[in-house]
């Protein structure tokens, strides 16, 4: 499907009656499945409790990745943001629209799974990897993501942790800002190659000042959901992936 696709955002649903009824039993059933799924996989304990620091931390295996990828082969990774909602897996398909609506399981539901961009490598080697989320109005998904547009956001929730079956990632985040989907697609953002262009962006508009800087030749992650200032509009929060 055309990149005009990428990250459609599920914003307020409204209506009544019936409508109102099925989008609220679509939340509750994939937080069920979500939270269900933690139960399965989750195996480890949680990382140290939130700190400024840039230093990366000791984390020890948390997902159990055996367990994951036989409820669905194309789980690549898993993401965890402390004190928030973030919590799930990121899986690849073959374009950008298979997993905009289907759960882990594949089975049919607004939440969508987070996924990464299919140009990208499943492991995260690239420099520049990107993964795309809905901003669900009931909270879950990447909808927290647009807390960062407040500097005392970032300032509580300044880390996040990337796992994957080969590697564990502290990522330190440096960059939160707002962009168009035209300008994002017309700008070809999405390609590595282009993450000069992408960083020089994201720092003339960030919307935080980070304790974290980016240097030449780290591994970048860049997480997007949908933003309501105007029709198209995209949040990206940019990290830079350090092994531990």
């Amino acid at each position: 499907m055309a990149l005009i696709t990428l990250v459609l955002g599920i914003s307020l649903i409204t209506g009544s009656g019936p409508q109102l009824l099925q989008a609220r039993q679509a939340y509750v059933e994939a937080d069920t499945a979500y939270q269900d799924l933690r139960d399965q996989v989750v195996t480890g304990p949680l990382p140290m409790e939130q700190t400024l620091s840039i230093e990366p931390l000791t984390i020890e295996p948390r997902i159990d990745f055996n367990e994951l990828q036989m409820v669905n082969t194309d789980a690549v990774a898993w993401l965890y943001c402390p004190d928030t909602v973030i919590d799930y897996p990121i899986v690849q398909a073959t374009d950008y629209s298979y997993y905009l609506y289907r759960l882990l399981d594949r089975s049919y539901n607004p939440n969508g799974t987070l996924f990464i961009d299919y140009n990208n490598a499943a492991d995260f080697s690239e420099q520049l990897t990107v993964v795309y989320g809905h901003h669900m109005a009931s909270g879950m998904m990447f909808a927290s993501l647009v807390g960062y547009k407040e500097q005392s956001y970032y300032d509580q929730h300044p880390i996040m942790y990337l796992y994957t079956p080969t590697a564990i990632y502290q990522v330190d985040l440096i960059y939160g800002c707002l962009i168009g989907v035209g300008q994002w697609r017309e700008r070809a953002f999405m390609y590595q190659i282009n993450l000069p262009d992408l960083l020089a962006f994201a720092a003339q508009n960030s919307t935080f000042i980070s304790n974290s800087s980016y240097s030449e030749g780290d591994q970048v992650i860049a997480l997007s959901t949908c933003s309501y200032e105007f029709n198209g509009a995209r949040y990206v929060v940019i990290g830079v992936l350090h092994e531990v």
